[in-house]
């Protein structure tokens, strides 16, 4: 059989991008090939990555990550196919693509899901931001043999460097993962919302309109994070992110909100959160930034706004129909399964290593 081997910046099961960007493709892909992943940081380093201060320790392991790369070599010369998430080391120049491409000769398939070209980075790591070296990001893609790129945004930057480029949205298992439906008339109604806390910024533009909602509706605001925000609003609800139980938590949520910023950094988003949501029959409420647009067709399988007035109104529709609720949220459930689900991809995806 024939070897993949997968670089990837973080532990198994670690990383949402990691998750449902190829991690899900795996089961099909071991009927056929022997897969290796190779994470660039460990799990230690993974829970202790975003944590304040430890500078001398996370120096340390990104010397052994680095170390580790540098004896992976000779495994990856003799694989057939050779897979990069993103990038192979997260710091620091191109070195490892590089070496793949123009020593070892091999044609390594890329595949990103964000504008990574663009600085973008926690504040908490924020003094060695200029070690990430965006810059190489167009080199990475220049080299590769083949590009999978997470929506159309990402594969006309690609194209400027490789006219090799698929394009392989971010999918949803809707059968072994997001199998769970929500219940449209539970009460207290849930607006919610689910993401990590570096990206919770997002809602700051929101909370005046669910403060002014609350006047008159009652419900709760769940926000499933790895971080509880700051806010102090009564109608928080706060749920601990957590693998084991994150697909009951989110089938709890009678509506779903992403809100984003109209910025470049947004186009390159791939709308993750709204294919959760729409995958659980949850009514999806979107910014009317990048590919958030092509997702949702506008009230048949979920809302698109621009603007605080058209916020406060849809929010106030859903909270007040319960019959939209359902219609809509059963639309979004047939979207995702058609256009954007893993057993709609899996051939395409199998074609990247053909």
């Amino acid at each position: 059989m024939e070897k993949i081997i997968f670089l990837v910046p973080y532990p198994i099961s670690a990383a949402p991008s990691q998750r449902f960007r190829f991690e899900q493709y795996l089961p099909e892909l071991e009927k056929v090939y022997i897969i290796e992943i190779h994470p660039f940081i460990d799990t230690e380093t993974w829970e202790k990555l975003y944590a304040p201060g430890l500078f001398g320790f996370k120096i340390r392991k990104m010397l052994r990550s680095f170390g580790r790369r540098f004896a992976l070599l000779n495994k990856i010369r003799k694989a057939e196919h050779v897979f990069i998430h993103r990038e192979a080391s997260q710091i620091g120049p191109p070195i490892f693509e590089w070496i793949i491409a123009k020593i070892l000769r091999k044609k390594y398939i890329f595949d990103y899901d964000d504008a990574t070209w663009l600085p973008n980075f926690s504040e908490t790591n924020a003094r060695f931001q200029r070690l990430k070296a965006y810059w190489k990001v167009k080199y990475i893609i220049k080299w590769a043999g083949k590009v999978s790129a997470g929506n159309e945004y990402l594969a006309d930057f690609a194209k400027k460097f490789n006219a090799k480029v698929e394009v392989i949205p971010t999918t949803i298992d809707t059968v072994h993962l997001h199998n769970q439906l929500c219940i449209s008339n539970s009460k207290p109604i849930r607006i919610g919302w689910t993401g990590s806390h570096t990206t919770m910024h997002y809602l700051e533009e929101l909370l005046p309109i669910l403060e002014r909602l609350n006047e008159n509706h009652e419900f709760l605001f769940r926000v499933i994070s790895n971080e509880k925000p700051t806010w102090d609003v009564p109608f928080l609800e706060y749920i601990p992110w957590n693998k084991a139980t994150e697909i009951s938590d989110l089938a709890q949520i009678q509506i779903g909100v992403m809100p984003l910023k109209a910025d470049i950094w947004s186009s390159g988003k791939c709308g993750f959160k709204a294919l959760q949501y729409m995958s659980c029959e949850i009514p999806t409420v979107l910014s009317a930034v990048g590919v958030n647009t092509q997702i949702v067709t506008n009230e048949t399988d979920g809302f698109i706004c621009t603007g605080e007035e058209e916020w406060f109104l849809v929010l106030r529709r859903l909270l007040e129909d319960e019959n939209l609720r359902q219609s809509i949220g059963k639309a979004g459930r047939k979207r995702v399964e058609n256009a954007y689900s893993v057993m709609a991809y899996t051939d395409k995806y199998k074609q990247l290593f053909s």
